[in-house]
C-alpha cells in the first residue's frame, strides 16, 4: 500500500509501536465475524509521533500517544456532547482496522505509518512509568471495560460496603477488563468465565473467579452486573442477577437478527439494560486516572509477538495478543 501523507495542517502521522488484538479481531480469526480478506488490520495501539502539520499543537515528533481507534473531529456537535464514536465529521462506523463494516478505510495500526486526520483531538500522550504492553489496548476494549463499570462508581459508593457488588461473565478481555476496573474502585467483583487462563488472569486483577458458564443464583443480586460473552442465553442469566434498580452493561455484539430480553421482568423490577458502542477518546482519560492510581492490566495480556512473527500469529490468537517492534 502507498505510505499515507498528511494532507491538512491538522493532520498527523503516527508509527505504530505496541498493537494489541480487539476482542472483534480474535472473532474475525475464528469464524465467529467473517469478514472478506485484503483490508488492513489492527485498531488497539500505542505509536510515535513521526509527523504533524502546521495547525496541530498538542503533541511534537517524538511523542508516544495513544491512538483512539474511532476517528472524531473534536468539534462537530456529537464530539462536544461526548459520543466521539458518532463523531459528525466523518461516516458512522469510521474506525481503524475494520474496513469492511467501517464508514470509510482508515487504514490499520499494523503497519508502518497510520494517518490521524484530527491529531489534537484524538492523540493522548502516553502516561510515564506504564508498561506499553499493559496498555496497548487503550484505544478499545479497556475502555470498553471502564464504561462498563465506571459510570456507575458513584452508585456503588453509596451504597452499604457489603452491597458493593459487581458480577462480571466473561469472555475474552473486556470482561477481565471490567472486573479490573470495578475492583480497582473498591468493589467486590465476582468473575464468571469457563476459561482457566482468564480465570486466573482475573484473580490477579482482584476478582473472585468462579469456573462456571453462568452466575450461582444463590450468590443473590447484584447492584451492577456485566455481560460480555455475546451468548444470549448468559446475557438472560446476568440480567436475573441484576438487582431491582440495578444497572446491567453488555458489551457483546451479537449477529443474529434478534436477541430475546425478558422486557416485563425487567420492567418489573425497573432493570436498566446499556448496551451500544463505547466512545472510546471521552473514556480514556478516565482509565489514565485509575491507573495513575496504580492499576495494573498486564494480566489480561495473553502474549506478546514480536511484530515481524505477526503474520503467523495473527491468524492464530486466541486472546488478547500485543505486537511490539524496537
Amino acid at each position: 500500500m502507498p505510505e499515507p501523507q498528511i494532507t491538512a495542517p491538522e493532520q498527523a502521522l503516527v508509527r505504530p509501536v505496541a498493537v494489541a488484538c480487539c476482542d472483534l479481531d480474535v472473532a474475525v480469526c475464528h469464524g465467529r465475524l467473517p469478514l472478506p480478506p485484503g483490508y488492513a488490520v489492527g485498531h488497539e495501539g500505542l505509536a510515535e509521533v513521526v509527523a504533524v502539520g502546521d495547525a496541530v499543537t498538542g503533541v511534537r515528533v517524538g511523542d508516544r500517544v495513544v491512538v483512539p481507534f474511532q476517528v472524531s473531529c473534536g468539534t462537530c456537535a456529537e464530539c462536544r456532547r461526548g459520543v466521539t464514536g458518532s463523531c459528525g465529521s466523518v461516516p458512522l462506523m469510521t474506525v481503524y482496522g475494520m474496513a469492511p463494516i467501517a464508514g470509510r478505510d482508515s487504514g490499520g495500526f499494523m503497519s508502518d505509518l497510520v494517518l490521524v486526520p484530527y491529531a489534537d483531538a484524538m492523540l493522548i500522550p502516553v502516561p510515564d512509568g506504564v508498561e506499553p504492553t499493559a496498555i496497548a489496548s487503550l484505544s478499545d476494549n479497556i475502555p470498553d471495560g471502564w464504561r462498563a463499570v465506571g459510570p456507575f462508581a458513584g452508585e456503588l459508593a453509596a451504597l452499604d460496603a457489603a452491597d458493593r457488588r459487581v458480577l462480571v461473565v466473561g469472555r475474552l478481555s473486556i470482561g477481565l477488563y471490567a472486573a479490573a476496573m470495578a475492583a480497582a474502585q473498591g468493589a467486590h467483583v465476582d468473575y464468571v468465565d469457563t476459561d482457566p487462563q482468564r480465570l486466573a488472569a482475573a484473580e490477579k486483577l482482584g476478582a473472585v473467579a468462579h469456573e462456571r458458564d453462568k452466575p450461582d443464583k444463590a450468590w443473590g443480586r447484584y447492584p451492577v452486573t456485566v455481560h460480555t460473552s455475546a451468548e444470549p442465553e448468559l446475557l438472560a442469566a446476568t440480567l436475573r442477577a441484576t438487582w431491582p434498580d440495578g444497572v446491567c452493561t453488555d458489551t457483546g455484539v451479537y449477529y443474529q437478527p434478534a436477541v430475546e430480553l425478558p422486557l416485563l421482568a425487567m420492567y418489573t423490577r425497573g432493570v436498566r439494560f446499556v448496551t451500544g458502542r463505547v466512545n472510546a477518546r471521552v473514556v480514556i482519560p478516565q482509565v489514565l486516572e485509575l491507573l495513575a492510581g496504580g492499576m495494573d492490566l498486564s494480566p489480561a495480556v495473553d502474549r506478546v509477538v514480536a511484530w515481524e512473527d505477526a503474520p503467523s500469529a495473527w491468524p492464530e490468537m486466541i486472546g488478547k495478543t500485543v505486537y511490539v517492534r524496537d
